[in-house]
């Protein structure tokens, strides 16, 4: 008899499900506790001071907010991928591409008002993300080629591009050798509202647009069905390759469009350095939300708290950045973890028969 068994679930009340995931969170936080006090730290001030560092000043929470915008926009584009099933790792490079193109706009376009401006960028950006998408998926649907390798491929290309235009031919020589892009002129920048970026408003018109696109709309119940089950797509007439390259040069389109606010909000300049691994987070909380357009809204704001707090608690009670990223992993872990317990139920046949017979 086998000592372990895992079969998939069926159907898991709502009820049970919360209590999954309450578990989940409530064994990493005591995991990360017990952690933090073999460092020797105390727990019970290092978890109170990430939240106080997260939503404890108004500072503290437009810093929050700041680093939830990227990581909703780009969750969503990662999203419409994986509901297709196309492992699109490349949120990364699709990021730089579009602060690229927003930023050529930025620096050789002249005399255009502010709104004019910034959506000529915004364009530039979400095609120039969707050019860099379409790319895996041209040779996904033709050839079949593996697109997490494709993808993840494309990060270090457009790395290494933005590098070279940063330290070489798009170098400001005003920076006196400093390997910087110039600044962008004040019609190329966002203007803020509430003390934030405008980015936060189209952070939650893109939730809006990619959840009714995703739920009511014919392609997106296209890619819905062909990440389920492409036989049944193929049997129901469906285009797969269009399917497939439509979906994501919408991927890349929004990916493109985080490296547009980027550029034009935070960094104010092309840097290498903008995309600040937004592109691999996003995976993790676009797999966290269950491919909801609506849950990424929340959970991007949750890991951004996390994040935030753990810059803060880096500062306030001197804990190095490794502790800080080891306490993020903790909760990532048996959160994540929990996904699986979510979907598949984990069999003792061997200890139920030993109960059996005590019984």
């Amino acid at each position: 008899m086998n000592w372990i068994s895992i079969s998939k679930r069926e159907d898991l009340p709502k009820n049970r499900e919360g209590v999954i995931r309450a578990a989940a969170v409530v064994l990493s936080i005591v995991c990360a506790g017990i952690v933090i006090w073999i460092l020797g730290y105390n727990p019970i001030q290092v978890f109170p001071s990430m939240v106080t560092g997260a939503l404890g000043s108004e500072i503290r929470l437009q810093q929050t907010i700041l680093k939830a915008i990227p990581l909703i926009v780009t969750s969503l584009g990662i999203l419409v991928a994986f509901k297709m099933k196309f492992w699109n790792i490349g949120g990364e490079g699709q990021i730089l591409m579009g602060a690229l193109a927003a930023s050529y706009i930025a620096l050789n376009v002249d005399g255009l008002p502010k709104p004019v401006m910034l959506l000529l960028m915004a364009i530039a950006a979400m095609v120039a993300g969707g050019i860099w998408a379409f790319i895996p998926a041209f040779f996904k649907a033709k050839m079949g080629v593996n697109e997490t390798i494709f993808t993840l491929m494309l990060n270090y290309i457009a790395i290494k591009y933005v590098t070279y235009l940063q330290y070489g031919p798009w170098k400001a020589p005003e920076s006196k050798g400093f390997p910087k892009v110039a600044n962008f002129e004040q019609n190329a920048i966002m203007p803020e509202l509430f003390g934030i970026h405008i980015g936060w408003i189209i952070a939650l018109v893109c939730v809006v647009v990619v959840y009714i696109f995703i739920n009511h709309t014919k392609k997106g119940f296209e890619i819905t069905v062909v990440g389920e089950s492409r036989e049944t797509a193929r049997y129901a007439g469906m285009n797969i390759s269009s399917i497939i390259i439509i979906a994501m040069l919408i991927s890349g389109g929004l990916c493109g469009l985080t490296g547009m606010i980027q550029a034009s909000a935070v960094e104010k300049t092309l840097s290498v350095n903008l995309s600040a691994g937004y592109g691999f987070t996003a995976i993790i909380t676009a797999w966290l939300s269950r491919l909801s357009a609506i849950a990424v809204l929340f959970v991007c704001i949750a890991f951004a708290i996390l994040l935030q707090g753990g810059t803060y608690i880096q500062i306030s009670m001197q804990i190095p950045a490794s502790v800080a990223d080891m306490i993020q992993g903790i909760i990532l872990f048996f959160v994540l973890g929990s996904e699986f317990f979510l979907q598949y139920r984990v069999n003792l046949p061997l200890w139920n028969q030993k109960v059996k017979e005590v019984a």
